[in-house]
C-alpha cells in the first residue's frame, strides 16, 4: 500500500435511504476505529495458565470522528436532525485504496466552536449501530 492522501478518507450518508451517498460537511480530519470485545475463556485446565479467548465471539463495534466546516446549511442541518431524532441512516466510509464501509451509524456527538477571526468549525463522532459491510476497492 502507497501513502495516501487523508483527505481522500471521506464520511458519506444516505440522506434519503435510498442508496445514493452524499458527503457529509467539509470534512478536514476523519479517523474510523474498529473493535471487538474479547470472551475469556480461560480456566484451571488452560494450558500453562495462560489465558484462552473464544474466537469469533465478543460485540463488534466500529467508531468514526471527522472534524472540519459545514459546506452548507444543508448538511449542517441534516447531521443536527439525525443527532436530536436518535436516526441512524446508514453512511460510507471511504478509506482510500483499501475499501469501504458500509452501514448504520448513530451521531453521538457533534461539537461547534471558532475564533472570532476563523470560520465555524465542528467535530462529529459516529457509532455503529448495526451490521456494517467491507467492500474492498
Amino acid at each position: 500500500m502507497t501513502v495516501q492522501n487523508g483527505k481522500d478518507l471521506l464520511i458519506k450518508i444516505d440522506e434519503t435511504s435510498s442508496g445514493n451517498f452524499s458527503t457529509i460537511a467539509g470534512l478536514r480530519a476523519t479517523r474510523i476505529s474498529f473493535n471487538t470485545e474479547s470472551v475469556d475463556v480461560t480456566s484451571l485446565e488452560s494450558a500453562g495458565g495462560w489465558r484462552e479467548l473464544l474466537g469469533g465471539a465478543g460485540v463488534k463495534s466500529a467508531s468514526v470522528s471527522g472534524s472540519g466546516v459545514f459546506r452548507d446549511e444543508a448538511s449542517d442541518e441534516r447531521a443536527r436532525e439525525i443527532f436530536f431524532n436518535g436516526e441512524t441512516p446508514d453512511f460510507q466510509v471511504v478509506i482510500p485504496d483499501f475499501g469501504i464501509v458500509e452501514g448504520p451509524f448513530q451521531v453521538t456527538s457533534i461539537d461547534y466552536g471558532g475564533t472570532h477571526d476563523g470560520e465555524a468549525t465542528y467535530d462529529l463522532a459516529l457509532a455503529s449501530a448495526g451490521q456494517l459491510v467491507f467492500t474492498a476497492i
